[in-house]
């Protein structure tokens, strides 16, 4: 039965009534690898096409939001942006697969960008809170909404993270339960990204996350200015639900709900690619590494995949490949790349013309396994069957990918930072990271990101 009361209104009353002494140490724990995650993809990218494109129009509009790895400081929306369109660049973003949602880039930015520039200073226990809170509206709501239907037209992420966002930094400005309503509304009327750009390997994927971040930071300042927003902008006759066509759905929507929450169900990505092409490089590297298969002697290909894989727009591609994007989309891409190198690294995506690369994508298969399609989103399995000039096969199979793990996070981290902002500032920021419920103010972690004059001295 519906409830009485919006769903807007709800998630605002949760999020305001959730403390940090409540929080499990886990939760703490991961909200703090997962910055630091963020923060590694936001330095390693600062360089790409995009990431410089965001930079730059941050510059436009000065204020005192850092802007990741630069002397940048722009206006909280603008800096939210540039900072979401750094952590997106690498396509190695955390990820939510329930809500088939990348949250982590769109929090961080906005909850970093408004904690900057705030009328009291924010601790790190009410950021963490913060964060928290935005994992979980942004991934219940997607939960509930996202098939495969609404994830072949709509980008998820650009459903979820504006939501998500919104009530990460309402729950950060302290701000009251109708003013948190109506940046949630706010932010349900900016929802945007369609799933138009795969096949091209367009650049608004990148740029769907800054809109995302950038809006969410509007929804909260307005919010906090006074501006009123319909609290049924979500489940309402003409809200995001009903505009989706899923408003039966809504009974569906159950953020702080109980354990677990959202937020330890993310996982970090061990490559630098699609979701549904992880667990597809792991088996691929499993095949070179473990069972000895080179390259040049494999004559075929299968790949068996979720439905969910095999369907996600620009999975199922086979080139040619222009840009990066496309084949960081592409299983088949993916999986002949791994095959091809050995390896599970960034380089496998600048080879979009090797001749070897371009034969074993040839020579794949890509099918439904359905025994992958009912485990999934819990679990995300693949199998490969590789046949060689011999005549003989091998086969190897992950039921589920096996995510980085935390020190793998801390070690592209530090090796990513310090190339950016030298030795001693990547130093300092990780153990302000690390420290982050112990700081009462986390402004001066924020700052930390650009280098300040540090690395003058760092070696």
């Amino acid at each position: 039965m519906p409830s009485s009361i919006s769903l807007a209104r709800r998630i605002a009353r949760s999020s305001r009534s959730l403390a940090f002494e409540a929080l499990p140490r886990e939760a703490v724990e991961k909200v703090k690898l997962a910055l630091l995650d963020y923060l590694a993809c936001a330095f390693e990218s600062r360089e790409l096409g995009p990431s410089i494109q965001a930079i730059q129009l941050a510059g436009r509009a000065p204020g005192r939001a850092t802007v990741i790895g630069t002397s940048v400081k722009a206006a909280a929306p603008e800096g939210a942006f540039a900072n979401a369109v750094l952590g997106h660049g690498l396509v190695r973003e955390d990820m939510h697969t329930g809500s088939v949602s990348h949250l982590g880039v769109v929090v961080f930015p906005a909850v970093l960008a408004l904690a900057e520039s705030p009328a009291k200073e924010i601790t790190g226990r009410e950021f963490a809170t913060a964060v928290v809170c935005g994992y979980e509206t942004g991934a219940a709501i997607g939960r509930a909404l996202m098939d495969r239907e609404i994830v072949r037209r709509f980008r998820p992420t650009g459903i979820t993270g504006p939501l998500g966002a919104a009530i990460a930094g309402a729950r950060l400005k302290g701000l009251g339960e109708d003013a948190a309503a109506s940046a949630l509304g706010l932010a349900a009327n900016a929802t945007a990204g369609f799933n138009e750009w795969p096949a091209r390997g367009a650049d608004e994927m990148f740029f769907h996350v800054g809109f995302a971040a950038r809006n969410a930071v509007t929804a909260v300042e307005l919010a906090e200015l006074g501006a009123f927003a319909s609290e049924t902008a979500l489940d309402g006759a003409a809200g995001l639900f009903a505009a989706l066509g899923r408003l039966e759905r809504l009974d569906r929507v159950s953020p702080f709900s109980g354990p677990p929450l959202e937020i330890l169900s993310v996982y970090h990505k061990p490559a630098p690619a699609c979701n549904y092409a992880q667990t597809a490089c792991q088996v691929a590297r499993n095949l070179v590494v473990e069972n000895g298969v080179a390259s040049r002697e494999i004559s075929r290909i299968a790949v068996r995949v979720s439905a969910a894989a095999l369907n996600y727009p620009g999975c199922n591609a086979t080139g040619p490949f222009e840009r990066v994007l496309q084949a960081k989309m592409s299983i088949q891409y993916c999986v002949a790349a791994t095959l091809a190198r050995g390896a599970i690294e960034e380089a496998n995506y600048r080879m979009l013309s090797d001749p070897e690369i371009r034969r074993l994508i040839e020579a794949t298969t890509l099918e439904e396994a359905s025994e992958f399609t009912s485990a999934y989103p819990g679990a995300q399995g693949t199998e490969i069957a590789v046949t060689l000039r011999d005549g003989r096969s091998v086969v190897r199979r992950m039921n589920d990918l096996v995510p980085a793990g935390a020190e793998q996070v801390r070690e592209r981290f530090r090796a990513a930072a310090e190339q950016a902002i030298g030795r001693r500032a990547a130093v300092a920021l990780e153990v302000a990271a690390e420290g982050l419920e112990e700081s009462p103010d986390v402004r001066p972690l924020a700052a930390l990101t650009a280098g300040k004059d540090l690395d003058a001295t760092a070696s």
